[in-house]
């Protein structure tokens, strides 16, 4: 099993960027030495009210202060951007940090993004599917030559070699069944999704693996998720500190269309903490964390869990504390258990 933070890196409007800039770089470091498996950070654009760091460099800074930990790019809006430049950005990547690159890609929901970038969303999966058959030919091949709806490959090349063979574990997000077998078609595993219940993930994991199973691919050894999870000594104060940051992330992603792109019968994000918790987060004391973990393993065989901890306004020192507690008290117990 292993373990991951999701660097949300979202913040009021109003905020001292450079500080929290600093506490991020904090925690990586922390995280380092903690042990931790990876570091993910996401991809979203014109993001007001709150502000975001941009994904790769971002990541090109935290592959400096943490330097154990792999570097998931989870995700790449992958079709909204030119082929060619993202495959030689991660393959820049890839060298600069020693092969501890992975690339999340998926199509994204927002109308802003897509507007931004001059893409119709009718165009999205068509440009998923060319954009990434496209990065694959360029880490693989020699010269590729290829055309495409935007873009036209003449016997382009990857100016650096990667370090990862064949190339970066490519893992891709997904929320709609016709997405999750999407994943199974061309991904080295399905993302799983950190909004959609339980019962949903486990629906659609069978429709995951009958896809798989009728391309003759294996179960990917590795199958990672997102959860929001929050660690306290007890569990109402877990509750009590994490609940209101919780609510006020999903509230954002409601303003921001995510219900839109979630799984038919789970759109519904604007229920009560505790409806909405349900089969979603992981939030307690140190055992019950540690058994939620393991009934996600359990289910749906997944093996690298991915926390994002710290929502809209969650004090530093908080942040912090919980890392230490899953690092010293989860971590073990679900690992002795398995």
């Amino acid at each position: 099993m292993q373990f991951g933070v999701m660097q949300r890196g979202v913040f009021e409007w109003g905020d001292d960027m450079s500080a929290h800039f600093a506490e991020l770089m904090e925690q990586a470091r922390v995280l380092d030495r903690l042990g931790y498996d990876s570091i993910t950070t996401g991809s979203h654009f014109s993001t007001f009210p709150h502000r975001e760091f941009m994904q790769v460099p971002y990541l090109c800074r935290v592959m400096a202060e943490a330097p154990n930990v792999r570097l998931n790019a989870g995700i790449v809006l992958l079709s909204l951007h030119n082929p060619l430049e993202v495959a030689e950005n991660f393959a820049a990547m890839d060298v600069m940090s020693g092969g501890r690159v992975i690339f999340g890609c998926a199509l994204g929901y927002r109308d802003v993004e897509y507007k931004g970038f001059g893409v119709r969303k009718g165009e999205g999966v068509a440009r998923f599917e060319e954009n990434l058959e496209a990065i694959k030919r360029l880490w693989t091949e020699e010269k590729v030559s290829m055309k495409g709806s935007h873009f036209e490959l003449d016997e382009a090349v990857v100016s650096l070699p990667l370090v990862q063979t064949p190339h970066p574990p490519i893992w891709i997000g997904a929320n709609a069944d016709n997405a999750v077998r999407r994943a199974a078609r061309l991904g080295d595993c399905w993302y799983l999704n950190p909004p959609q219940n339980l019962p949903t993930l486990s629906r659609q994991m069978d429709l995951y693996r009958a896809e798989l199973d009728k391309l003759g691919r294996p179960f990917p050894a590795e199958l990672p998720i997102r959860r929001e999870v929050f660690c306290a000594p007890s569990h109402d104060q877990a509750i009590e500190i994490a609940a209101p940051y919780i609510k006020a992330q999903y509230d954002l992603y409601k303003t921001w269309g995510q219900d839109k792109a979630m799984a038919k019968g789970d759109q519904d994000i604007t229920m009560d903490y505790e409806d909405l918790a349900r089969d979603r987060f992981i939030v307690g004391d140190p055992d019950e964390v540690a058994e939620e973990m393991l009934r996600y393993h359990q289910v749906l065989g997944a093996n690298h869990i991915i926390m994002s901890v710290q929502g809209v306004g969650m004090p530093q020192a908080q942040v912090l504390d919980t890392f230490q507690l899953m690092a010293e008290e989860v971590f073990p117990k679900v690992r002795r258990a398995l």
